[in-house]
């Protein structure tokens, strides 16, 4: 992905209900201000993001990773308690046109999950049988929606397996975008090659770098994140955060990278430029790490 000119290719997460309802609306109007192309990825199924509750116990510096960032300004009360004290939504059946207006917009699309909280914290202990159930209906529910297959996923959490990857190599897919950290590669699971490329996220989330004391204001911030754009770089936002609760912020970023002289390219567009010369493609092999102000680990490539 070498490239002379700094190039962005920015990843949308919508994980839940609410970020999808009234961050996908406000993405796609300001990308349309800025005539920037992006890449959503939906959550199709359940939002059962209250579940997320439990991590306080089993994943160190979760609750010290919420206070930080504020997360419920950030998710707010109901996304909280879906899943526990609320129903579940079913995301993909009441958001279809929400959803569909971002392909209406001539925006990239691919599934993330059908239901986010189970892939993200109990993929370890699910079965290839069960994740290809889960997946196909993320899948499925995408088909109906937009009237043809996805192209490509993202895996919620950056949390892949070799048993995942088996799952989304029968899904014809032209690239997945399950890890972080590097640039495309094949990825090696338990002895295996799979040939779906792979693209990490190379930058932090906001939601890992808001409340950090390193920035001690708005504008350094912003400053750390136009700095970090150095060749070519893929930045994973969500609908919840960059999308509505810090879209002002969002908006002065965006300006920012634009003054810049930041190309903004799709996923997919990196994908086609990899998969042009495969035999330059590096192989990794899947590990899990840590990342600074994340609770929890994630998938990278060694």
């Amino acid at each position: 992905m070498a490239s002379s000119t700094p190039r962005l290719a920015l990843k949308v997460d919508c994980d839940t209900y609410q970020g999808s309802k009234a961050g996908i609306p406000n993405l796609l109007k300001l990308f349309d201000e800025f005539r920037i192309r992006a890449t959503f990825f939906f959550t199709l199924g359940p939002d059962t993001s209250g579940r997320a509750i439990t991590r306080i116990f089993t994943r160190k510096g979760f609750l010290k990773k919420m206070l930080r960032s504020n997360a419920a300004a950030l998710y707010g009360p109901k996304t909280m308690l879906y899943g526990t004290l609320l129903p579940a939504p079913r995301i993909g059946e009441l958001l279809k046109d929400v959803i569909r207006s971002v392909d209406t917009a001539g925006q990239d699309t691919g599934v993330h999950a059908w239901d986010h909280i189970r892939w993200h914290d109990r993929l370890d202990r699910l079965s290839e049988e069960e994740i290809e159930r889960d997946y196909g209906r993320a899948h499925a529910a995408f088909a109906d929606i937009f009237g043809r297959p996805a192209r490509a996923s993202a895996a919620p959490g950056w949390h892949a397996t070799s048993r995942s990857l088996a799952v989304q190599s029968r899904h014809n897919l032209l690239y997945t975008s399950d890890t972080r950290q590097g640039s495309p590669f094949f990825p090696e699971a338990e002895g295996r090659v799979f040939g779906t490329l792979e693209i990490p996220s190379t930058f932090p989330t906001w939601d890992e770098m808001l409340g950090d004391p390193q920035y001690p204001n708005e504008a350094a911030f912003i400053d750390a994140y136009a700095a970090s754009v150095q060749g070519t770089e893929v930045h994973s936002i969500h609908t919840e955060v960059e999308g509505t609760a810090r879209l002002d912020l969002f908006r002065r970023q965006l300006d920012r990278w634009r003054a810049d002289g930041v190309k903004f390219v799709t996923l997919e567009e990196l994908a086609l430029e990899a998969l042009a010369h495969p035999q330059n493609v590096p192989i990794r092999r899947l590990e899990r790490t840590s990342i600074p102000n994340r609770a929890g680990l994630v998938t990278t490539g060694v």
